[in-house]
């Protein structure tokens, strides 16, 4: 263990050493182990948007394992999927790779613009399969906040005593929130906050713009001169909204998009100080070389 490592895992001494074993896990995996920084393949876009639109572009990516022999090859630290996919890879799969059961969903089949995602696994199958982690959306923004902090709140306890990792996906949204505030600067440090209060090891939100939508969080930002003009302002004020950086802030790479454009979104965000990227559309939608190619590429940003 270096002193990298050693740092980190300082920053979570209420865990048991159950937990700060699985953390140690992802944290020494793959290409970027010891570094501090990690890259995660996501897979639960199925689930969310459907399983044409995840997996048209790539057919093999209708097959589970296709994706977490995708993490495997690129050398990532994780590979996080709904339940159904983790029954099919985790018997073979489980120690190769920590694995994260992700364990809330939503579709896009309830057109209500307040999300609350149903709990669809639970700590004893995340345990059962073999996962190092659990992973969780809240829609920060949404009338159904209660609901999913309780909840959330309430495995997140449950998961700790199993030491297991706990991993919060916060994505504002809902009808307190404009379309263009569910990225904006002040809403995304706020969602960042608001994991890591809930109990979160590892934190993922979307890239900031630099939109501020609250008012009285505009009147703060200006006072105070908070830099948020480039990416990588915004997202260093992002992982200082996180306990000051003592809780690890990974960004998503959201929508498909032309690998540069990714790619010099990705650099933004290494320069801000993230831990990493959790990335899923813009990696397995790609035929398989060359998604190996760019993970690679993604990973050489990372490791500086």
């Amino acid at each position: 263990m270096n002193e990298r490592v050693k740092r980190i895992l300082s920053w979570y001494r209420s865990d048991n050493p159950g937990t700060l074993r699985n953390l140690y896990r992802i944290l020494m995996q793959g290409k970027l182990g010891g570094s501090g920084k990690m890259v995660i393949l996501p897979v639960d876009q199925g689930f969310e948007h459907g399983p044409a639109r995840s997996f048209a572009p790539n057919p093999p990516g209708y097959d589970p394992a296709y994706h977490v022999k995708l993490a495997i090859d690129a050398d990532l630290n994780a590979h996080a999927a709904p339940l159904g996919s983790m029954e099919i890879i985790a018997k073979e799969y489980a120690g190769q790779i920590p694995l994260i059961l992700k364990a809330n969903s939503h579709d896009v089949l309830d057109k209500c613009s307040d999300p609350a995602p149903a709990m669809t696994a639970s700590v004893e199958d995340a345990v059962r399969l073999g996962c190092s982690a659990i992973g969780f959306t809240i829609y920060p923004g949404s009338t159904y906040f209660k609901q999913m902090y309780e909840e959330v709140s309430s495995m997140a306890l449950e998961a700790k005593m199993e030491g297991l990792v706990v991993v919060i996906w916060s994505y504002p949204r809902g009808s307190g929130l404009s379309k263009k505030g569910e990225t904006a600067i002040d809403v995304v440090a706020y969602a960042a906050q608001i994991a890591a209060q809930l109990g979160a090891h590892f934190i993922k939100v979307k890239p900031p713009s630099e939109h501020i939508e609250l008012d009285e969080a505009r009147k703060v930002y200006e006072k105070y001169n908070i830099p948020i003009a480039s990416l990588a302002d915004r997202v260093k004020h992002v992982v200082q909204s996180a306990f000051d950086g003592k809780r690890i802030v990974i960004f998503s790479g959201g929508p498909a998009k032309g690998r540069e454009e990714v790619l010099e979104e990705i650099k933004q965000i290494n320069a801000g100080g993230a831990f990493g990227s959790i990335i899923g559309r813009n990696s397995f939608q790609r035929p398989r070389e060359d998604a190996l190619k760019f993970l690679d590429e993604v990973i050489d940003i990372y490791k500086g």
